[in-house]
């Protein structure tokens, strides 16, 4: 089953005329999804039902980031009717895309599925609470927006942790936080690039951290200057570290899939992991001089 079937099998549950001609949709899960699709592949007890737990999981997913979208800060009056209506949508489909996953669920049996991908529902709500609630205090470091974002993306997954076996079963819960870090720290690379969001960037919280009083203080002085954001990350070599830190877990992220003992699930997670190690780069030449 290829990355592209999974996300047609769930659009085929998601489609909606209204959502996709007024608002705009988060990401499809693709990477965690075919993780998920792959280890299922290789238990015996969950292999019959494979298909329907990504599909069912990549909803709950696009539910909980398509509800992420929705701009709290932004005042209705001033952003006009259209913008308003594309809000009000993000939140009808968030909640369209988990009634369909209750469905689905249920008229498959899978009751005890149900519960236990609502209970990771509400753990992941608590976590973006606390996660929110640091930033707006300004008490985060960088390294802790990093485990908190990849405690958010890996929550759900890690629902399938008792439906594996043996040495899965051990492995899972490292393999999908590893994977979900991976994808945190190459967000926060492409953010850099893109120039996107970056008052809320890792970068920033790493500056806030590590930076000298003068640029911790123009940081919080003047988070919404992209212009000034810009010339911090700069100075700070932040590109340089994100891509050190990716390069880092996508080895850690190799090293786990290597100790599931399959060559042909190796084979099958190595495209998964591909994008992490092109993103990151080659060791810099002093790194690897140091090293020898």
């Amino acid at each position: 089953m290829t990355r592209a079937r999974i996300s047609q099998l769930a659009d085929k549950y998601m489609s909606h005329d209204m959502i996709t001609l007024h608002t705009e949709l988060s990401d499809f899960p693709e990477g965690r999804i075919s993780l998920l699709y792959a280890l299922l592949s290789h238990q015996p007890a969950a292999a019959q039902h494979k298909e329907l737990l990504s599909v069912v999981t990549s909803l709950v997913q696009m539910g909980l980031d398509t509800h992420d979208l929705v701009d709290n800060d932004s005042a209705p009056a001033r952003s006009g009717m259209k913008a308003m209506r594309a809000q009000q949508l993000k939140v009808l489909a968030g909640d369209y895309f988990s009634s369909r996953f209750y469905q689905l669920l249920s008229q498959a049996g899978q009751i005890d599925m149900v519960r236990q991908l609502s209970e990771a529902v509400c753990d992941i709500n608590r976590s973006k609470m606390t996660l929110y609630a640091k930033m707006i205090q300004l008490k985060l470091s960088a390294e802790e927006y990093v485990q908190h974002a990849a405690e958010i993306k890996s929550g759900l997954f890690l629902s399938f942790t008792g439906v594996m076996g043996g040495l899965y079963e051990r492995v899972w819960p490292e393999l999908i936080e590893r994977f979900s870090r991976c994808e945190v720290l190459l967000h926060e690379l492409t953010r850099i690039q893109k120039l996107s969001k970056l008052e809320s960037s890792w970068g920033v919280w790493h500056i806030l951290q590590d930076g000298t009083e003068e640029d911790r203080r123009t940081l919080r002085d003047r988070r919404e200057d992209q212009g000034i954001i810009k010339g911090l990350l700069n100075k700070y070599a932040v590109s340089e570290k994100l891509a050190g830190l990716l390069r880092q877990s996508a080895a850690q992220l190799q090293a786990l899939a290597q100790r599931l003992q399959s060559d042909k699930l190796l084979r099958e997670l190595q495209p998964l992991i591909e994008p992490f190690v092109q993103a990151a780069g080659p060791q810099p030449a002093t790194a690897l001089k140091e090293l020898g």
